[in-house]
């Protein structure tokens, strides 16, 4: 959400933003409702000002006559005040909902575009690997080695269902565990953060309205996280925080839920587009400036980039075009690793900032040096997914035979260097 004030001495740039983001939205929708909104507000408080004086002078002790004809303007005051307030109230209700829906100003930096095809291409890391032989798909080396089922688990879990086992397992806890210690490196505090989260939540964070339809509702109106992001941005809701603790940096951990809506057709094996995985993400909140944010958007997504070349995986990062940014982005990198199967990239994480987007909806406050109270910045970025990655490290890392080797920097939390269960 953004300031009022803001829009209404900008709506220009509103105009330009939701032409870049292709978000169908009319500020001049928004400023009709705001114009006839302060109008209504203004004869409200009119009328209360009027009832309130009134009243004073009931209670000052005044002759009988006097006290009638005051007491008789007091009813009729009461009762156009009450239609007032119910227009008040059916205005606010149109202004809030207009007010959810406009779309955050991309940074100037951020391409034009229409799709994630349109995104441009920022950095190279890494020799794709030259294999010998036909390297063969994620699905058929883990399911050689016992480490994947998905015919189970479409049984258990229905469509996109899956289970890790074996192998398969252990890579995806070597996976977390070496998360774990690389990013709170960082400076990061770790926290797991709840899955199910209340509606007031997702609509803080910006993914809802404009993403409800991916997401799993629950039968009391709650929905299912479809990342960390969501439950962590809640956890200083309609707080004042202290700003000597900025940037407060949260790497955060919990299983994620998605529908996988609009996505019919697509990536419908494997372990690329799944309904359930896990996430680690990082989470950040900063005083409110555009330069500090900035300069910890790049550093998010550098760490998941160093996170990346540890495991020695080819990747490439790209700057997010405006038709790919979500309602509330300013600007957003992706992460695409390189998966051999494919021979393409495909995109493991993303990095944004948000300004005081969310922090906005979600009343996160602070006082800066002068006592004055403002919104925070907020910012996110994937450290790492699974069992997404593991589509990327199987792949990579296979050997003629049908071997696994597994990456130096897991070897530790694995505890063996092959993946050699061929047919088990």
């Amino acid at each position: 959400m953004l300031d009022i004030k803001f829009i209404k001495e900008n709506p220009d740039l509103i105009r330009e933003g939701a032409r870049k983001k292709l978000i169908n939205f009319n500020v001049d929708d928004l400023l009709a409702v705001e114009e006839k909104r302060l109008a209504i507000l203004l004869s409200v408080e009119s009328l209360r000002a009027e009832q309130n004086r009134a009243s004073d002078e009931v209670a000052k002790g005044i002759d009988p006559a006097a006290r009638e004809l005051l007491v008789s303007e007091m009813k009729l005051l009461k009762e156009q005040l009450k239609i007032k307030e119910d227009e008040l109230k059916e205005i606010m209700s149109s202004w809030q909902s207009l007010m959810l829906q406009v779309p955050n100003v991309p940074d100037m930096t951020v391409p034009d575009g229409l799709s994630d095809e349109d995104n441009e291409e920022v950095k190279k890391w890494g020799k794709i690997p030259e294999f010998s032989f036909v390297p063969k798909n994620h699905i058929d080396l883990m399911q050689q080695n016992g480490m994947v089922d998905f015919e189970r688990g479409v049984k258990v879990a229905g469509f996109r269902g899956y289970f890790l086992k074996g192998d398969g397992a252990l890579l995806s806890f070597a996976v977390w565990q070496y998360a774990q210690k690389f990013f709170l490196s960082k400076g990061f505090t770790p926290i797991i953060a709840p899955s199910l989260v209340r509606r007031e939540v997702f609509l803080g964070t910006g993914y809802i309205p404009q993403g409800e339809e991916d997401l799993y509702k629950t039968q009391d109106g709650d929905f299912l996280a479809g990342t960390a992001e969501v439950g962590v941005m809640g956890y200083h809701m309609d707080e004042v925080l202290n700003k000597e603790e900025f940037p407060k940096k949260y790497l955060g951990f919990s299983p994620c839920f998605r529908r996988e809506a609009g996505s019919h057709g697509k990536d419908t094996k494997g372990l690329i587009r799944v309904h359930e995985f896990y996430k680690w993400e990082q989470v950040i909140l900063c005083e409110a400036s555009h330069e500090e944010s900035v300069k910890l958007h790049e550093w998010l997504n550098r760490n998941t980039e160093e996170f990346i070349e540890s495991l020695g995986i080819p990747y490439h990062t790209v700057a997010n075009c405006g038709g790919d940014l979500g309602l509330g982005q300013v600007k957003k990198y992706d992460i695409e690793l390189w998966v051999p199967g494919e021979n393409k990239y495909r995109e493991i994480s993303s990095a944004s900032y948000f300004h005081d987007f969310q922090t906005r909806r979600l009343n996160i406050k602070y006082k800066d040096s002068e006592g004055k109270l403002r919104f925070a910045h907020s910012l996110n970025s994937t450290a790492i997914p699974t069992p997404r990655i593991l589509v990327s490290i199987v792949e990579n890392f296979q050997n003629v035979d049908g071997s696994i080797t597994v990456p130096e920097a897991l070897r530790p939390f694995f505890g063996k260097d092959t993946i050699n269960n061929i047919n088990s």
